[in-house]
C-alpha cells in the first residue's frame, strides 16, 4: 500500500501528460497536489527536518528548494534561448545549413552533416525541440520524404540530449542530488561515446537504403568525429560543452576527411564566411574551455557563492561568475556585439522571454513535487520497491528515464522527476550512485525520440498532419535498441564497479 501511495503523484503526471496531454505544468502542478496529500495523509512531511519542524514549515522548505532549483536551471535556459532567436533573427543559422549542404552531392552524407552534426550542434546550443525543427524541414528540401526526414532528425541529435542546452539535464540532476555535474557528465558521456554510433547506422541506414560498407564506414567515421571531442570536452571542461563543442569540432574533422577521401564528393567549405555567424558559439567555448581549465580563475570564480539554509535542512548554493547560464549570456552579448548585431539583441532577448513563462511554470511545479516526494520519505518506499528487482535494476534503470522523456518529452523534466528515485535505489541495492544517475540521463536522452511531443512538434514542421504514428513505427527500433544496449552497458558497468 505504502508503495503505491508513493507512486501515485508520478502515475498522476505520466497519465496527465501521456494520455490526457495535458501541459507539463498543469500535470505538475496537479502531481505535486498529490503528493502533499498522499504525504500528509500516509507519509510524514517532516520527515527529514529537525523534531521542531513542522508540517507547513517542511513544505515551505520543499518549495524553496524547488524555487531555488528552477531559477538556476532558467538561468542557463535564457541565454541558451536568447542565443537561439539572435541567430534566427539575423540568418545564421539558415547560412550555416546551407554551408554543411553545399558540403557534398552524396545524400546519405548531406543526411549526416545535417541530421548528425547540425542536429547535435542545435542540441548543444539550445535544445528543446530546435535541432527537429530546423533540421526536418532541410531534410526534406533535399529529397527525403516527410516522415524519413523527420526521422533522421530525431534519431540523430539522440546522442547528444544529455548535454543539450549547454548541459541543462545534466545540471538539473546535479542540482536534485547535490552530486558533481562534472561526475555525472563523464559518467553519462561513457555510455553515449561508447554506443553513439549505433545511432549514426540507423541514420545511414535510413538516409542510404542499405548497410553497405561504404555507408558503414562513413558512419564509423562521423561518429568517431563527435564522440571522441565529446567524451575529451566531458572530461577536461564538464557538462557545458560535450555536445556544442563536440559537434563543433566533429563537423570540421569530418569535413576534413570527407575532402581527403572523397574529394569528388567534397566541396571546397568556406569556414571564414561562417566566423560571424559561429562567434556566439566559439566565444562560448573560449569561455568554458578559460573558466574550467585554467586553475586560479576557476577558483576564483568558483569560489564566490550565494547560499542559504531553512531549518538545517532545506538549502540551496548558487555561483552566480561559474554558472554556465552567465557564460552563455556572456556569449549572447559578446557575439552580438563583436559581430554588429547588437541591434537585435533586445528582441531577441524578449522573444525568449515570450516562450519562458511555460518552461518555468513547468520547471517549478515538476521539482516541488520531487522535493516534496523526498522530505516527506516517498521516494525512498520507491526505491526500496525497485530494490526488490535485485540484480537486473542496473538493466532497468535506462528504461526509467526513457519512459520520463516519452511521457514529459524533455530529457531535463525526465531527470526532475527520476533521478532521485534512481539515486535511491542504487544506495538500496549497494550499486554505484554516480553509474545510476548517469543511467538515468542516458535514457532520458533517447526517449526524446520517441516521445510523440516531439514527434508532433517535428511533424508540424514539414506539414504532416495525422501521420505521427508512422514517425514512431521509423523510431521506435532505434530507441529499444539503443535502450537495451545500454541497460547492458550499464548492468556490466555496475558489475565491475
Amino acid at each position: 500500500m505504502a508503495l503505491a501511495a508513493a507512486g501515485a503523484p508520478l502515475i498522476v503526471v505520466l497519465v496527465a501528460m501521456g494520455i490526457l496531454r495535458w501541459s507539463a505544468a498543469a500535470a505538475g502542478a496537479t502531481g505535486f497536489l498529490t503528493a502533499f496529500v498522499i504525504a500528509l495523509l500516509a507519509f510524514d512531511l517532516t520527515a527529514t527536518a529537525p523534531a521542531t519542524v513542522g508540517p507547513a514549515q517542511a513544505t515551505a522548505g520543499a518549495l524553496s528548494e524547488a524555487l531555488h532549483s528552477a531559477a538556476t536551471i532558467l538561468w542557463i535556459i535564457v541565454p541558451a534561448l536568447s542565443i537561439y532567436e539572435l541567430q534566427r533573427r539575423t540568418g545564421a543559422l539558415e547560412r550555416i545549413r546551407n554551408a554543411l549542404v553545399g558540403l557534398s552531392g552524396d545524400r546519405a552524407i548531406q543526411a549526416v552533416l545535417i541530421a548528425w552534426f547540425f542536429g547535435l550542434f542545435m542540441e548543444g546550443a539550445a535544445g528543446f525541440g530546435t535541432p527537429v525543427a530546423l533540421a526536418a524541414p532541410l531534410l526534406v528540401g533535399l529529397g527525403y520524404a516527410p516522415v524519413t526526414a523527420v526521422a533522421l532528425a530525431l534519431i540523430g541529435h539522440a546522442a547528444g540530449v544529455s548535454f543539450g542546452a549547454v548541459g541543462t539535464p545534466v545540471f538539473a540532476q546535479a542540482e536534485i542530488t547535490g552530486m558533481s555535474p562534472h561526475e555525472i557528465g563523464v559518467a553519462t558521456a561513457l555510455l553515449h561515446a561508447t554506443l553513439g554510433t549505433l545511432l549514426l547506422l540507423f541514420v545511414m541506414r535510413m538516409a542510404g537504403g542499405a548497410f553497405t560498407l561504404r555507408n558503414v564506414g562513413w558512419a564509423t567515421v562521423a561518429g568517431a568525429c563527435f564522440l571522441v571531442p565529446f567524451l575529451a570536452l566531458a572530461m577536461l571542461t564538464g557538462p557545458e560543452l560535450p555536445t556544442l563543442g563536440g559537434a563543433l569540432i566533429g563537423a570540421i574533422l569530418f569535413v576534413v576527411i570527407l575532402r581527403w577521401r572523397a574529394p569528388e564528393q567534397a566541396a571546397r567549405p568556406e569556414f571564414i564566411r561562417l566566423l560571424p555567424d559561429l562567434a556566439p558559439y566559439l566565444i562560448i567555448l573560449a569561455l568554458v574551455l578559460a573558466t574550467r581549465l585554467l586553475g586560479p580563475l576557476q577558483d576564483t570564480l568558483g569560489g564566490i557563492r550565494i547560499g542559504w539554509s531553512l531549518h538545517d535542512t532545506f538549502r540551496g548554493t548558487f555561483q552566480p561568475l561559474y554558472h554556465p547560464g552567465t557564460v552563455l549570456l556572456l556569449g549572447f552579448l559578446l557575439g552580438g556585439v563583436v559581430t554588429g548585431r547588437a541591434a537585435h539583441l533586445l528582441p531577441a532577448a524578449k522573444a525568449a522571454a515570450e516562450r519562458l513563462i511555460p518552461v518555468a511554470l513547468a520547471l517549478l511545479a515538476m521539482l516541488a513535487m520531487s522535493r516534496l516526494m523526498v522530505h516527506s520519505g516517498m521516494i525512498e518506499a520507491l526505491a526500496e520497491g525497485a530494490a526488490a528487482s535485485g540484480a537486473i535494476w542496473p538493466l532497468l534503470a535506462p528504461a526509467i528515464g526513457l519512459l520520463g522523456t516519452f511521457v514529459t518529452g524533455s530529457a531535463t523534466a525526465s531527470n526532475i522527476l527520476f533521478t532521485e528515485f534512481q539515486l535511491t535505489t542504487a544506495s538500496a541495492l549497494v550499486l554505484p550512485t554516480i553509474t545510476m544517475v548517469a543511467a538515468q540521463g542516458f535514457g532520458a536522452a533517447i526517449g526524446n525520440i520517441i516521445a510523440p511531443h516531439n514527434i508532433i512538434a517535428g511533424a508540424a514542421t514539414v506539414g504532416l498532419k495525422g501521420r505521427e504514428g508512422e514517425i514512431l513505427a521509423r523510431t521506435i527500433s532505434a530507441c529499444a535498441i539503443y535502450a537495451a544496449a545500454g541497460g547492458l552497458l550499464v548492468m556490466i558497468v555496475a558489475w565491475l564497479v
